[in-house]
């Protein structure tokens, strides 16, 4: 009897096939799935927090219940034309850059296969910042509103060019020369953004407000420049999950699968300049965010891109928020810029994660 039971059971796991193997797998991942799930749920509810603390926190303190009124409903009062007025616009700004580079972060690693790559590397920081000096020293433009074109479009031009000098790469090479070419870039920029500041020093106390990473006194200009280049390059961004996870196996495995591994790439690239380039442009170079929550993500998330670019929006927003608010209560009455704070968060993160992924390593 035992034997006939077992050889039941034999029959039963052998009919079974791969599709019985396949069956206990599909509650774990349904778990994994909804567990996920609530976690980004979780961090929109963060974010919205973060929203009421961003807009009630500075020199002049504003209680989370009045700020909520404020915002449903201009009563005239002077907590409403701080908070509707001169905070909202700062707290949007910060979501909107936060989630730009943590979505360009994902994007960049994914296209150039390596954990530690940051949207800077394709010269789109020294690009905006070359820009903004020749904006302020040339034609005498010192508003936000008028150098946010400049920067964008110098971001732009930097990343286009960037790409097209190492377009022409061999296939398995085009990653490593891309980073290449960006910190050849970036590095001429950067000398001859100093020799214009060197020798022009309006263009230089201009230029240092910008270049340090800041929300402070952006204005509504600077976002609504921002939003729709954002928006665009964040629906790029999302559209290609599924062919970066295609693609993270290899170029060949990718285009075994059917994806277009070149133009997968440069779409990536587009993404990676539209929501770099505008988030720059609009707040300075903030550094260190895309980096970080992309590395951050992996290691909680695992390796799945579609998962990791829904993830990256809020938690960059999160992560610049944080560095916002923080900035606002470490030095009062006056403030630390938001670049500086995440410096200061950024560069531990990033050293521990190096040391982390070498003792794994060995």
């Amino acid at each position: 009897m035992t034997a006939g039971t077992g050889g039941a059971a034999a029959v039963r796991t052998g009919a079974s096939g791969p599709a019985g193997g396949a069956r206990p797998d599909r509650p774990v991942r349904a778990a994994r799935s909804g567990r996920r799930v609530v976690g980004l749920t979780v961090c929109l509810g963060l974010v919205v927090l973060l929203v009421l603390v961003s807009v009630g926190v500075g020199a002049r303190g504003v209680p989370l219940d009045t700020a909520w009124r404020v915002l449903l409903h201009d009563d005239g009062s002077a907590e409403a034309v701080i908070v509707r007025q001169l905070r909202l616009p700062r707290t949007a700004l910060a979501v909107t850059v936060g989630a730009a580079l943590a979505l360009a972060g994902v994007v960049m690693q994914a296209i150039t296969r390596n954990p530690l790559a940051e949207p800077g590397i394709v010269g789109v920081n020294s690009g905006a910042s070359f820009a903004v000096v020749t904006a302020i020293a040339a034609f005498h433009v010192t508003s936000v509103a008028g150098y946010v074109w400049f920067a964008f479009a110098g971001a732009v031009g930097a990343a286009l060019l960037v790409y097209a000098l190492t377009s022409g790469s061999a296939r398995g090479a085009h990653h490593t020369r891309l980073v290449l070419g960006g910190a050849a870039l970036s590095a001429s920029l950067g000398a001859c953004t100093g020799i214009l500041t060197m020798f022009d020093s309006a263009a230089f106390d201009s230029y240092r407000f910008w270049v340090v990473g800041s929300l402070e006194n952006r204005g509504t200009e600077a976002l609504t420049a921002t939003v729709p280049f954002v928006v665009a390059g964040a629906v790029v961004a999302l559209a290609l999950g599924p062919s970066l996870n295609a693609l993270a196996l290899g170029d060949e495995a990718g285009a075994a699968l059917g994806v277009r591994v070149a133009w997968v790439r440069g779409a990536g690239f587009v993404a990676v300049m539209l929501l770099c380039g505008a988030a720059t442009a609009a707040a300075g170079p903030i550094g260190f965010v895309g980096l970080v929550v992309a590395h951050v993500l992996r290691l909680l998330l695992g390796p799945d891109l579609r998962w990791l670019l829904a993830f990256a929006p809020p938690c960059g927003a999160i992560l610049l928020l944080v560095g916002d608010i923080a900035g606002r209560v470490i030095a009062p009455p006056g403030e630390l810029e938001v670049g500086i704070v995440t410096a200061f968060v950024g560069a531990p993160v990033l050293l521990w994660l190096v040391v982390r992924d070498r003792a794994v390593a060995a």
